[in-house]
């Protein structure tokens, strides 16, 4: 894997603090307004960091790895502005009844959040015991 610099990783880990505290302040109605922004910066700090860090070998089931794990980004950022919808009702006047648009997008970010950090979490685990079977330091 190649190395990121000291500042990514620091950004890398502030970006994962945001979403972890704005996701538990938005649950508990905690500024919902502010919250789903943070959440949202967050993500793409995240997001963006992760993707810095990239695969240079033959591996291809890390390769695979790598570009799953660019689906939970995605996951995280498409949750963030759904929560900004559940916030403002964005995408309301695009549904032309309440019901429907409560079916299909209100409060599914939550969704979105649980697949990216299942992905995440199976990611990094598969990741971790790939390179460390085949003795690369990530």
């Amino acid at each position: 894997m190649k190395p990121i610099s000291k500042a990514l990783s620091i950004l890398f880990m502030v970006g994962g603090a945001l979403m972890v505290i704005s996701a538990g302040c938005f649950v508990f109605f905690w500024h919902r307004a502010l919250m789903c922004w943070i959440f949202l910066l967050g993500a793409v700090l995240f997001t963006l960091v992760q993707a810095q860090q990239s695969y240079q070998g033959d591996d291809l089931a890390l390769k695979r790895l790598k570009r799953i794990q660019s689906m939970a980004g995605l996951c995280f950022i498409i949750g963030g502005m759904l929560m900004a919808d559940t916030a403002y009702g964005f995408f309301r006047p695009l549904f032309h009844n309440y019901i429907d648009y409560v079916t299909y997008v209100y409060n599914k970010w939550v969704v979105f959040l649980l697949i990216g950090a299942v992905i995440e979490v199976y990611t990094v685990h598969r990741i971790d015991y790939l390179l460390s079977k085949k003795n690369i330091k990530g």
